[in-house]
């Protein structure tokens, strides 16, 4: 006999069913409710403080910026940007904006946005006691005042066709009612939810640290139709498995990157869930050192000949595909297919493996070569993978190589010491690619350009294209600075990744933006 526990939780659950059916208009909590399968947990909320992508993909439901770029448009156009926090705005002059405030725009506590909160947060990025990912672009560079409660003028110390982009791209508005007072060096440790109030669309209903986050549609949001999603859950899976295991189980309707292709066709097998492919903001490349920290050039990756065909003895495009997937493509320069100056026209070396030979035999003719030897992080087994491939077809080209794997702080300590002669990494794009300063120009030499590449005409080209403000002209100068880059062949590029979320069949008009990819939620539908 049935016990009368039983029985109730079997009626509860037959309602909550009938609740999610089309047919049944029986009022379902779940029915708009939607919950994310993510790998890790955000160590804090705190906007300045983020640096995790599931960070910024749950404060970007909370806090607002003042505008907003269209995914994948050119940070130089003007165009491109829609209203955020900042209803409309002008340019002044060469270096001063203006930007004109939601009347309504109000905090999740009640109280008005101001423009004072803005000159408070522009002012949290900058500060080096925070250290936030913007502050390099910031500090210095950038000065936000109130000129009413309404307005803000943001002043340039430069001229730069991205003014634009660097006012509105990396700072998320906080209320200064709730931070001024909470000394700057105490942020990282206030765990304290009541803090945590923005202006966006979402606000945290409750986090149970080690398990899950929960965000509630905002009553107080002013700028638009309320999100039809009522409730998003985070849980935190510990590891990709874990994670994947919450969507096959069906106690999660979404997750971000499934991962592997075996991965991938483990979801494909669930009729319930449809796969969604979108680019990662993410290539891999070999980078040579080609001179060390005094500019005195390695003695073999110094010559440009024995580089050049190095990278021709690789068939890159079978490589990237064999080990990350046939939408895997080979980039033409070192970016991402997210970044806008991506052309398929852009000149670089193909896979020609007797050019190679011949090349090699020829520097050979003139002297002894010594082994090669590629450095890997003992974290990617992935990257160890690459290194072992490209080590066969150096052979086959005539130059034996070694692969070396280390931990990933003694990787970085190599790196910024010169102490290897090649190495397999990955840079993160973002929207604009003066990031190439620093991973590819002379100027970089200090930060990420560890392989010593210098070339001036690249620089030069770097600088056009970097001050041009017409978007077609900016792009022409990219095209011929990587045609220049891939001519000297300072490295091999070897993949751009192509992700692939799994996305509940329930769920309709999810549109990724790879930036920030659940930054849609207030528009996504539940049927």
């Amino acid at each position: 006999m049935r016990s009368a526990g039983i029985v109730l939780a079997m009626v509860v659950g037959s309602l909550l069913l009938l609740g999610c059916g089309e047919r049944r208009p029986v009022p379902c909590r779940t029915c708009s409710t939607v919950v994310v399968s993510a790998i890790s947990e955000p160590s804090t909320l705190v906007p300045p403080l983020i640096f995790e992508t599931v960070g910024r993909d749950i404060g970007d439901q909370i806090y607002e910026r003042l505008a907003y770029l269209t995914p994948g448009a050119s940070p130089i156009d003007l165009a491109a940007y829609r209203p955020g926090l900042a209803e409309r705005w002008e340019r002044l002059d060469s270096l001063t904006w203006r930007f004109h405030l939601r009347p309504r725009a109000r905090w999740q506590d009640g109280q008005p946005v101001t423009a004072s909160d803005v000159v408070f947060s522009f002012d949290a990025f900058s500060d080096s006691t925070l250290g936030s990912g913007a502050q390099s672009y910031l500090a210095g560079r950038v000065r936000a005042t109130a000129e009413d409660s309404l307005t803000v003028r943001i002043a340039f110390a430069d001229r730069s066709p991205e003014q634009l982009y660097d006012a509105t791209y990396h700072v998320r508005v906080l209320p200064k009612h709730v931070w001024d007072s909470i000394p700057r060096p105490r942020w990282a440790a206030d765990t304290n939810l009541a803090h945590l109030v923005g202006s966006g669309p979402y606000r945290i209903q409750s986090w149970d640290r080690g398990r899950s986050l929960t965000l509630a549609a905002d009553t107080t949001w002013s700028a638009g139709d309320q999100p039809s999603i009522r409730r998003a859950i985070w849980r935190f899976a510990p590891d990709p498995d874990a994670g994947l295991n919450l969507i096959l189980s069906h106690e999660a309707d979404l997750m971000e990157t499934v991962g592997s292709k075996d991965r991938v066709d483990r979801v494909a097998h669930d009729s319930s869930f449809k796969l969604i492919s979108y680019p990662a903001g993410v290539y891999g490349f070999l980078a040579f050192r080609i001179a060390d920290g005094a500019g005195r050039p390695h003695p073999m990756l110094g010559d440009r000949e024995l580089r050049r065909a190095l990278v021709q003895a690789v068939d890159r495009p079978t490589l990237a595909r064999a080990l990350f997937g046939g939408e895997t493509k080979v980039p033409p320069g070192p970016m991402s297919r997210l970044l806008w100056i991506w052309d398929d026209g852009i000149r670089q070396l193909s896979f020609d493996p007797s050019a190679a030979k011949l090349a090699i035999a020829r520097i050979r003719a003139k002297g002894p070569v010594r082994k090669i030897d590629i450095l890997v992080p003992a974290t990617s087994a992935t990257r160890r993978q690459l290194a072992v491939a490209i080590q066969e077809a150096w052979r086959k080209a005539g130059i034996e190589a070694t692969v070396t794997t280390v931990e990933f702080p003694v990787f970085q300590e190599r790196l910024s010491k010169g102490r290897f002669d090649s190495y397999i990494g990955a840079y993160l794009d973002e929207p604009s690619p003066r990031g190439l300063r620093d991973q590819w120009t002379r100027a970089g030499w200090p930060a990420l350009n560890y392989g010593r590449y210098g070339n001036p005409a690249f620089d030069s080209l770097v600088e056009l294209a970097s001050g041009e403000e017409n978007s077609g002209k900016a792009k022409g100068f990219w095209r011929e600075a990587m045609d220049t880059l891939n001519s000297d062949a300072p490295a091999m590029f070897l993949y751009t990744l192509t992700n692939v979320a799994a996305v509940s069949d329930r769920l309709r008009g999810i549109e990724v933006d790879p930036y920030s990819w659940a930054s849609g939620l207030p528009r996504w539908k539940m049927r």
